[in-house]
């Protein structure tokens, strides 16, 4: 008799189509940057401010969604969330005004995006512990196969029927088929009577238990985390938001200008599953190390590059560097603080941190409209990743005699 398929599986792959939709959208803007920015009359800056103000809210939203996660499920919540989510790109479609811009996408969209990474992530590491890394990775790289398939789609859509009926397509066709997907996110392997990874026996209890935000919040551990994500992230939209707009200004084509963002998925989809194997087998500190070090790299290469024999590679190593840091913050977080409020951990995690990555994209579009380049966002944005290196570093070293949950899941004495 053939065994039946471990219900988790399932989950992983609701949680990749989840995140292939939401993320392939969100990484279409920067391919109607120049669009907007030409017909609206709006600057660089200008034309990033809105979506700034979008990642910004996303992030600090994620916060309550984290915990509406632990509280409601899954399901209840990706599903309201597709739908805000499609209704604010949807609108997005419509506006001429920047304030209207700021508020479809900054607000509306912005409440549907939050909940999409956190409760994704956060649902498939509850649903494992043997083969959370590869599970997460598995997940996750929904992100970057998105970011692969829909900016070039949108690209070729937006040169034949302009960027407004594309952004409308997209965003209605993407939150129909995310409503879908949510209907096999449930919460945990317990609400159907079964075990992490499919076991016949309970984990350990200590994998079962874990502390709440409020406990772990002042704590060394959880506040290395997020200055090393709060200093990866504050730069990591700007190759989402700009390397477009900066492979048109190099003389690419919008197509092939697309490319280069899909170059950043193809690296991602690659970052995603190797992390998650290192991660099982080196663990988490150094795939997280790893990651850092090479998104430095790839912003030196972004700096320097004048065309795409150096700007291709650079966004591929981008991507896998990206991919293979944000795969890791569930399981983690899921390793230090428990597994019990799990969302609401990673959505104090994501809202501060990610919160921050809003300003990066606007920063950047502001030194180019000062400077006509972006060498120095890029220089600046390798910086913050050496930093993040060298705090996740700090943290392996306090952490290095633990094995599982070191500090944050046992029970007070």
């Amino acid at each position: 008799m053939t065994k039946p398929i471990f219900p988790g599986w399932f989950v992983v792959g609701a949680a990749f189509a989840v995140l292939f939709l939401a993320y392939g959208l969100q990484f279409s803007f920067g391919v109607f940057v120049t669009g907007m920015g030409q017909e609206l009359g709006w600057t660089r800056a200008e034309t990033t401010l809105p979506y700034a103000i979008y990642v910004f809210n996303y992030g600090w939203l994620s916060v309550f969604t984290g915990r509406a996660t632990d509280r409601f499920g899954p399901r209840i919540v990706v599903t309201v969330g597709a739908v805000l989510l499609g209704l604010g790109w949807g609108l997005s479609a419509l506006v001429t005004t920047r304030w209207q811009l700021s508020v479809t996408l900054g607000l509306v969209a912005a409440l549907g995006m939050s909940v999409t990474w956190v409760p994704c992530n956060a649902t498939v590491a509850r649903w494992f512990l043997r083969r959370r890394g590869i599970a997460t990775s598995l997940a996750s790289t929904g992100t970057s196969v998105g970011n692969f398939v829909v900016p070039p789609i949108a690209a070729a859509l937006a040169q034949n029927i302009g960027w407004r009926a594309t952004l409308g397509i997209i965003a209605v066709s993407c939150a129909a088929l995310m409503t879908v997907a949510a209907r096999t996110m449930w919460r945990d392997p317990e609400t159907l009577g079964l075990w992490p990874d499919g076991a016949t026996e309970p984990p350990h209890a200590m994998h079962l238990t874990g502390r709440t935000v409020r406990e772990v919040f002042w704590t060394e551990p959880f506040l290395l985390v997020v200055t090393s994500y709060f200093l990866t992230w504050l730069v990591v939209f700007v190759p989402f938001a700009h390397a477009a707009a900066f492979a048109e200004d190099l003389g690419m084509s919008k197509v092939a200008a697309a490319s280069v963002i899909s170059a950043i998925g193809v690296g991602g989809i690659a970052g995603r599953l190797v992390s998650g194997h290192w991660a099982d087998r080196l663990g988490h500190f150094a795939a997280l190390i790893g990651a850092f070090a090479l998104q430095a790299v790839s912003f030196v290469m972004f700096a320097f590059a004048e065309g795409p024999a150096l700007l291709m590679p650079a966004a591929a190593i981008f991507g896998f560097s990206y991919g293979g840091g944000v795969t890791m913050l569930a399981p983690l977080c899921s390793d230090l603080f428990g597994r019990r409020n799990l969302a609401s951990i990673v959505g104090a995690v994501f809202g501060i941190t990610c919160a921050a990555s809003a300003f990066g994209p606007y920063l950047a579009g502001w030194l180019f409209d000062v400077s006509g380049s972006y060498v120095s966002s890029f220089l600046i944005s390798a910086l913050a990743n050496v930093l993040a290196l060298a705090a996740m570093a700090w943290l392996a070293w306090r952490t290095r005699h633990a094995v599982t949950a070191p500090l944050q899941v046992r029970e007070d004495p």
